[in-house]
């Protein structure tokens, strides 16, 4: 790959990424959302998204850019259905927590090894 792909291939992730976080910053700034129902809202826009066939050409236009934010575990979940609905019901129920057992694992284990390291307080102490 020659640099100014790969440099084309941040700017695209970024772009997107970044649009998706503005959005967010709006949705914050203009309702009395708490951030627990962003979070929601968000991760369903991903399903809703990937289900109407939207999220996919995203993801393939900017890769990280629109898998890393939360609409993207929206996105990792609906697609991981929608593999499994092709193999019987079973599947189909299950394939959305195959599809994210490995981050979702991953943030268990780091969690746990940063709760080792560092000592938890309230904010204001």
């Amino acid at each position: 790959m020659e640099y100014v792909e790969i440099l084309l291939m941040f700017l695209k992730a970024f772009a997107v990424g970044g649009a998706i976080c503005a959005i967010a910053q709006v949705v914050i700034n203009l309702t009395d959302l708490t951030a627990g129902k962003i979070l929601v809202l968000f991760m369903l826009a991903g399903v809703a998204l990937t289900a109407i066939g939207v999220y996919q050409p995203l993801v393939d236009f900017a890769g990280a850019g629109a898998t890393v934010p939360i609409s993207g575990f929206g996105y990792l979940l609906a697609n991981g259905a929608m593999k499994g609905a092709q193999v019987g019901l079973f599947e189909a129920l299950t394939g959305s927590l195959a599809a994210a057992s490995a981050g979702v694992s991953a943030a268990v284990v780091f969690s746990f090894i940063m709760s080792l390291i560092f000592k938890s307080h309230t904010k204001y102490n």
